[in-house]
């Protein structure tokens, strides 16, 4: 594939989504819609982004501390967290270990292993640890918090905690089938499949397990062939895709595309294999307008990324959760130059 011309990260329209507390989950066009509040899963998402930066500004690190001190008045003492707050700073729910606590320990577990501010290294992994020792019973959440557990271990290769974690996340997504034609461990693929596929290929390479490993790829492998058309992207839209179903195509969402760039470039590293960077060049090319539509999925002039590809163009809303998708794409893009 053609490689693509990436423009640099931008987190302006996730600072216009941020106050003090958190970072706000829902927009209309690109203004921010207090009334929503804000969620865990959103801030887990702003908590890996910023943590990635490897040169970040000022506003990047307060960024950072902002989502942590959120993530950390989330969680209870079991480990266990809350999802929903409101812009009254009240909590519509009650701990537990949804989504939300998976995606809550990858922002904690990459900011623990890769933030450049010690203060907030430490801070993550002391609440890492407390949520490293539950399990839960949604195979996602489990999959999100094995992907917090991967970035640990990349930095603390003795992290028995890490290590337990991610190997239970593996057993729970399991390997894929004995059909060539749907080598996939579930009948139906829903949302962030690509994390699935991710965190297998992850807990083989860092496990030593090379049948792991491989069954972590030859399902990346095949949602890749599933998820394009000729060398262009076309994600699992809304509503998933079942086994022997129809395929609906819209609508997409950003952060299909970037749960699939992450899993490319876990593929690549964990292989050395460049083949995998076209994957990545083919999520990067879908914001920029290389999608069923041929229309760019992002607001240049907001940093802003639109939040689903519909049958009649892009949804003009940014949100919290596609514009992270946006900036956690474009941060792969940089191994492409």
């Amino acid at each position: 594939m053609t490689p693509v011309i990436a423009p640099a990260p931008s987190f302006s329209h996730v600072i216009r989504m941020s106050d003090d507390t958190g970072l706000f989950e829902h927009s209309r066009n690109a203004i921010v819609r207090r009334e929503h509040g804000y969620c865990t899963d959103d801030v887990s998402r702003g908590l890996v982004v910023t943590s990635r930066e490897p040169d970040p500004s000022e506003e990047v690190v307060r960024l950072a501390e902002i989502y942590l001190t959120f993530l950390t008045h989330a969680q209870d003492h079991t480990g266990a967290f809350r999802n929903r707050l409101g812009h009254d700073r009240r909590w519509s729910d009650r701990p537990a270990l949804g989504d939300w606590w998976g995606r809550a320990l990858w922002g904690l577990g990459t900011a623990a292993a890769r933030n450049p501010a010690p203060w907030i290294r430490k801070e993550a992994m002391i609440a890492f640890d407390l949520g490293a020792t539950k399990r839960s019973w949604a195979v996602r959440a489990m999959a999100f918090a094995g992907l917090g557990a991967a970035e640990v271990l990349r930095a603390h290769p003795d992290h028995k905690g890490a290590a337990a974690l991610l190997a239970d996340a593996a057993r729970a997504v399991g390997g894929p089938g004995e059909d060539a034609d749907w080598p996939w461990p579930q009948e139906h693929l829903t949302y962030a499949n690509a994390s699935l596929a991710e965190v297998v290929i992850a807990a083989g390479k860092l496990g030593g397990d090379h049948r792991v490993l491989e069954s972590g790829l030859r399902m990346l492998g095949w949602l890749h062939d599933v998820q394009r058309t000729g060398d262009r992207l076309s994600v699992i839209a809304v509503g998933g895709y079942r086994r022997n179903g129809p395929r609906n195509r819209h609508d997409q969402q950003p952060i299909e595309v970037a749960s699939f760039a992450d899993a490319c470039a876990t593929a690549a590293d964990a292989t050395g294999d460049p083949a995998w960077d076209d994957g990545i060049s083919q999520a990067v090319a879908w914001f920029l307008g290389d999608n069923d539509l041929g229309t760019p999925m992002w607001d240049s002039t907001t940093g802003g990324s639109y939040d689903g590809l519909t049958p009649t163009g892009p949804n003009p809303n940014q949100g919290a959760e596609s514009t992270l998708a946006l900036v956690s794409t474009l941060q792969h893009a940089r191994r492409l130059s």
